[in-house]
């Protein structure tokens, strides 16, 4: 199914994930020729082995959500909490559906897919998880500079859900696996540690975005490169390729690969950097 693009003249919310969201931020340019022309960012390989690993947390989790009891991790952190048994807890996890809000001031259909959603115990405010994969030596953290995505990602997602009404606790936690190198053998199977991370969000920044991401729409012309976008480096590059010299000066609109969205469960065999981008059609959120 080719994608939707937007309409300058169409009267409907425009829908717009949570990964497209952090595309703009990424790089204005992309965005545009994403969401205008439909010209998406080169698509990397699934990263099926963190999928894998984001259902199986899931599963795990469910089965403490069906008891209403803490799962051990909550009970290590020290945090009074139970997995909530949200009614539409099923369709905010889906792909392409998750927790939507239209934003009537920038004509927006935002949504994002969550992983998971807690209830604090002593305070009744709903707590916003998310699952996150790596293989790396020493401990996960949430400090490299490129890991700010998934800060945003979950700031993101406490801003829908207040939109629902929900009183949303500042603190998230991500549940961060790291799959172990130092073992003797293989033998079949990948043994992870898991880390619970907490992080107060703060969704300050949405509301700003979200008027510059309409004004960006409305643009007739893309945006100039910004610079630093490898994306649009390599294809100013590429359209200078076989073309007299006199021609290789000129931007090529056409040629700007598109959009992607880091996947939302990690990078699972890399130390330092996200996972190349994919294409933002194998996610919703």
């Amino acid at each position: 199914m080719p994608p939707r693009l937007f309409d300058p003249a169409s009267p409907k919310p425009f829908a717009l994930s949570r990964s497209k969201v952090e595309l703009f931020i990424d790089c204005v340019r992309c965005f545009w020729l994403d969401r205008r022309q439909g010209i998406a960012r080169p698509s990397g390989p699934p990263f099926n082995l963190n999928s894998a690993v984001d259902q199986l947390l899931k599963n795990e989790f469910d089965r403490y959500r069906a008891a209403q009891q803490p799962h051990p991790l909550m009970t290590a952190a020290g945090l009074h909490a139970v997995p909530h048994a949200h009614p539409q807890l099923a369709a905010w996890r889906e792909n392409f559906k998750g927790v939507r809000s239209v934003h009537r001031e920038s004509g927006l259909e935002l949504f994002g897919a969550i992983d998971d959603l807690w209830r604090d115990l002593d305070s009744g405010a709903l707590i916003v998880a998310d699952y996150k994969a790596t293989s790396k030596a020493g401990e996960v953290s949430l400090d490299a500079a490129w890991q700010i995505s998934y800060k945003r990602q979950m700031e993101f997602y406490q801003w829908l859900l207040r939109r629902q009404g929900l009183d949303v606790a500042r603190r998230g936690w991500f549940v961060y696996a790291n799959g172990q190198r130092d073992r003797p053998s293989f033998d079949g199977r990948l043994e992870f540690t898991l880390r619970m991370i907490p992080y107060d969000g703060d969704d300050g920044w949405v509301e700003g975005t979200l008027a510059a991401i309409r004004d960006t729409l409305m643009r007739a012309e893309p945006p100039p490169p910004p610079g630093g976008c490898e994306f649009c480096s390599y294809a100013a590059k590429a359209a200078g390729v076989g073309t007299p010299a006199r021609a290789r000066s000129r931007p090529a609109h056409r040629a700007a690969p598109a959009a992607a969205s880091l996947p939302t469960t990690g990078d699972l065999f890399s130390d330092s950097a996200p996972p190349p981008a994919r294409a933002s059609r194998r996610r919703g959120a």
